[in-house]
């Protein structure tokens, strides 16, 4: 005869042990999903402790988040469009130090070039390379000041220019400290010719020319020794006026004015680009000179100044603004044979020009490095792109227009339409973030979302760094099931 024994109730001791057997279970059998433990955090442990040590560190490198001003609280849902509203998610001074390490510091030093595209990015971008991060997310913070300084309202006396003082454009921006001077406000001019009753309209209408941004020196000796090199910036902001957005709409290729093509020399033949964005680049008026006048004087001063040291030129803007940062390099390296190194640092920026004016751009040494979000619409327009990789373009040679039948492509050949993507690409995507909306095409093109896709990612097979431990899990056991 068997003695009942009473059903005793479960000890915190019994809970430990069932977590171990647990964990022990995991261990063992690492194919077993995490439904098949019954508790997470033994589930977790197991995990790391199967995965070889190597792997473990590199994804505890992944996974925690830097301490920069861009950082965002993992349990948190961001609307990008309101990350300036928060003071949470706002910009705030950023100490060099807590970016990159003393080792990490003089590694830029003494491979600026290669930071600055020499060799176009290679071996930097996948995965991303962490000097190179930070350089990145220190250039969109100089658009971030160009957008901040901007005067949006159509009802102030100031309306389209900069509310701050040139001198205190970057501190009243609230971006922090950056060692750099500003030199110059620049503005751009609507070459659009509109009936004489637009200028009696609104603000909002009849502004013509608006700061657009501004040129900025590095000063500070810490940050000149930091980045190996004197670095000038170029900052312009996106889209912002009623005339700007008609410019924008004149989506047909027109030829490089002839002063451009002159000094280039007569190979450059064919280059052409977009109409709305040459016109705001070259368009002046009675009381306001042109863009490329300003931007060439600027530079030549700069040049007469700093010309006998180690000088970058880094232009920098988004959405409108990268299209301008390329128009401005161009020139640039067209203009000034005695030209350094230029560098075009570009966020959600439209295409620009067809296929001879990006072989110009290549033949002048000029360099581009195009942040793309695979979900803004913005950077697929305007017009068709090509799929042709030949340095040259002959009469004769035919296009290969992505994502069009043939019959349509004759059509499309003849019309001015046809664009080429310039330079090396570093492609994002805001599905791959868990911490951002995944609706809405304005938040995908937002500038406060490129920045934060560019802190988090890692590498074309890690989109970002939440992700990380889980790819990493998923490859160990895919390694696992080869042997």
């Amino acid at each position: 005869m068997t003695d009942d024994v009473p059903k005793r109730s479960q000890s915190k001791g019994d809970v430990v042990t069932k977590k171990l057997k647990s964990s022990r279970r995991c261990r063992e059998f690492p194919h077993s999903t995490h439904a098949g433990c019954q508790d997470k955090e033994a589930w977790d442990v197991a995990t790391m402790r199967h995965i070889p040590q190597n792997m473990r560190i590199a994804a505890i490198a992944v996974t925690i988040p830097k301490l920069t001003h861009y950082t965002i609280p993992s349990s948190t849902i961001i609307n990008p469009l309101k990350l300036n509203e928060n003071s949470e998610f706002s910009w705030t001074p950023l100490k060099h130090d807590s970016v990159l390490t003393h080792s990490n510091s003089g590694k830029l030093a003494k491979h600026w070039m290669e930071y600055q595209g020499i060799n176009n990015w290679e071996g930097l971008l996948d995965p991303l390379d962490d000097v190179l991060r930070s350089e990145i997310l220190k250039y969109g913070r100089f658009v971030e000041a160009a957008y901040q300084s901007f005067d949006f309202d159509p009802s102030s006396p100031t309306y389209a220019t900069s509310k701050f003082h040139k001198n205190s454009i970057l501190t009243r921006s609230c971006i922090g400290e950056t060692g750099y001077k500003p030199t110059k406000h620049l503005r751009a001019t609507c070459g659009i010719q509109l009936p004489g009753w637009v200028d009696r309209g609104p603000s909002w209408v009849s502004t013509r020319s608006s700061w657009i941004g501004y040129v900025a020196v590095c000063q500070d000796k810490e940050e000149i020794a930091r980045l190996g090199r004197r670095d000038v910036v170029i900052a312009f902001r996106g889209t912002a006026t009623c005339l700007e957005w008609l410019e924008n709409l004149r989506a047909t290729l027109t030829c490089l004015p002839d002063d451009v093509v002159n000094v280039v020399g007569p190979e450059n033949g064919g280059a052409m680009v977009e109409s709305g964005f040459l016109s705001l680049y070259t368009s002046d008026s009675d009381t306001c000179p042109s863009l490329q006048h300003m931007v060439r004087e600027e530079i030549g001063t700069v040049l007469q100044t700093y010309g006998d040291e180690p000088l970058s030129f880094t232009i920098t803007g988004h959405s409108l603004g990268a299209a301008l940062a390329t128009l401005a390099a161009y020139d640039i390296n067209s203009t000034f044979s005695d030209a350094p190194m230029v560098t075009v640092i570009s966020f959600g920026g439209p295409r620009v020009g067809n296929q001879n004016f990006r072989c110009q751009l290549e033949k002048s040494g000029t360099k581009i490095l195009r942040i793309v979000n695979s979900d803004d619409l913005i950077t697929k327009v305007p017009g068709f792109v090509i799929d042709n990789d030949d340095t040259e373009m002959t009469s004769n040679q035919a296009l290969n227009v992505v994502g069009l039948p043939r019959w349509v492509r004759k059509r499309v050949e003849d019309a001015p339409l046809v664009y080429a993507d310039v330079g090396q690409e570093l492609r994002l995507s805001s599905k791959e973030c868990p911490y951002l909306c995944k609706e809405g095409v304005v938040s995908c093109h937002e500038l406060s979302t490129y920045l934060h896709l560019v802190n988090g990612f890692v590498s074309s097979n890690c989109p970002f760094r939440a992700t990380a431990m889980r790819v990493l899990y998923k490859h160990h056991r895919k390694k696992l099931g080869s042997y």
